[in-house]
């Protein structure tokens, strides 16, 4: 019984932990907020949906507090730490990975640069006369990498992992464009002073990192004072994330000789088996060793990325994906910013990565990744016009008034439901035709 029982605790385990490492499930996930705050959304109790949110939430320190609603703290709290584990995949795909040299990042910078303005002339072609929607011609430019590669991730082994390294280097570089854009075009007024402050903090974090400080409690205590200012001067409290990013150490630090040393006489000792707590004691003081070897820069990405996948982006759905639907869809869709926002998506992306690819191949300048076929290559171009996740958010700093806001979310709903079905068929066909 007892032996049963174990069996089927490790078997739950085993499954618990596939669930959190799959590409897949974060995309599901997300889904399953979106769907369950529509429905909240508009159900008999969709007052509530929006009364709880609208909460007041204050915290308090001495005399001084911080008050906002619960959505606000969703939204520029919670947030910045996607935005800082958005910077730190940018960072170390520029310095490590697959953006580290010209030849590797000409192709994903590329296509991303297509990507952005593809989808930019199309919204600004149906709402160039108004300069209250004009403001949202960021919204479709955005791709939701959590949604793109699940998506991929379903499709199995299948798929060359040249078009999975491509997606992510484009969608990487398509956040890096989304992030100047909002630094840049949805900043509000700024306070000096405030921001004044936040470069001092940014000075001690560039110091620390100067320093070669591996602790990581020294640049959340900074990280923390870089966010407060930011959040008071007018820029966006979300690129505190990204430059608090920018500053952690990426490199590892060790000693090769020393760190063999003290991992074989603990492998040695355990292998003595002297009793469990000894085992335990030896297994944790590995792990210890392992852990203090890595850079910061992985510490923060590994700790961070189980709650990015599964507690921030999903909450961030249910909070921003619930709209109250009165009218017709159909209207909604038809309307500048619907059109603007669905089209870009569903058209602009796709034009504007394969057409700038394509020319960038055509012209020599570069070459599609090993195994990877025009075919697939525009399969992966829907994929890029999920929006999702960063839409929304452009979209709720883009506007001020309500109907702007809601049409233009029923429009990334549906356009990033459409294209990652169609991504999905087409990208599935291709493997089907070719296995």
């Amino acid at each position: 019984m007892n032996q049963q029982r174990s069996r089927i605790i490790t078997q739950l385990s085993e499954t618990f932990r596939d669930l959190m490492s799959s590409s897949a499930s974060g995309g599901i996930i997300l889904l399953v907020c979106t769907a369950a705050a529509m429905f909240w959304a508009n159900s008999p109790w969709s007052a509530h949906y929006t009364a709880v949110w609208e909460q007041p939430f204050t915290i308090a320190l001495g005399d001084s507090a911080l008050s906002k609603s619960l959505l606000h703290w969703i939204n520029d709290g919670l947030m910045v730490i996607f935005f800082f584990f958005v910077g730190l995949e940018i960072k170390r795909e520029i310095l490590v990975g697959e953006l580290s040299s010209f030849k590797k990042a000409f192709l994903p910078l590329i296509a991303a640069l297509g990507g952005m303005v593809g989808p930019a002339l199309i919204y600004l072609l149906f709402n160039n006369g108004d300069p209250e929607t004009a403001r949202g011609w960021g919204i479709p430019m955005a791709t939701d990498i959590a949604f793109a590669l699940g998506i991929l991730a379903l499709l199995g082994d299948k798929v060359p992992s040249g078009l999975k390294v491509f997606l992510a280097a484009l969608a990487i570089a398509d956040d890096m464009g989304a992030v100047l854009v909002i630094a840049l075009f949805y900043t509000q007024e700024l306070s000096l002073g405030m921001l004044a402050a936040g470069g001092g903090f940014l000075l001690l974090l560039l110091g620390a990192n100067r320093l070669n400080i591996r602790s990581t409690a020294v640049y959340t205590l900074l990280g923390i004072g870089l966010w407060f200012c930011f959040l008071k001067s007018g820029v966006h409290a979300t690129i505190a994330g990204v430059l608090l990013a920018a500053t952690i150490p990426v490199r590892s630090k060790i000693d090769t000789a020393q760190f063999i040393e003290d991992t074989r006489s603990s492998v040695d000792a355990l292998e003595q088996r002297q009793g469990h707590t000894e085992e335990n004691e030896r297994i944790h003081h590995i792990a210890a060793l392992s852990e203090a070897v890595q850079s910061p820069l992985h510490r923060f990405e590994h700790a961070l990325q189980p709650a990015v996948a599964f507690f921030i982006m999903p909450l961030f759905a249910f909070a921003n994906a619930g709209v109250t639907i009165q009218g017709s869809i159909l209207d909604a869709l038809l309307s500048p910013v619907g059109l603007g926002v669905s089209l870009g998506l569903i058209i602009g992306k796709q034009a504007g990565i394969f057409s700038f690819v394509w020319c960038a191949v055509r012209l020599n300048l570069a070459v599609l990744p090993a195994q990877v076929t025009w075919g697939m290559l525009y399969g992966m171009t829907w994929l890029c016009a999920i929006g999702f996740t960063m839409s929304l958010f452009i979209a709720g700093l883009a506007f001020g008034s309500p109907e702007p806001l809601v049409v233009s979310k029923i429009a990334i709903l549906c356009a990033s439901t459409v294209s990652a079905v169609i991504g999905y068929l087409l990208l599935y066909r291709l493997r089907r035709r070719d296995s």
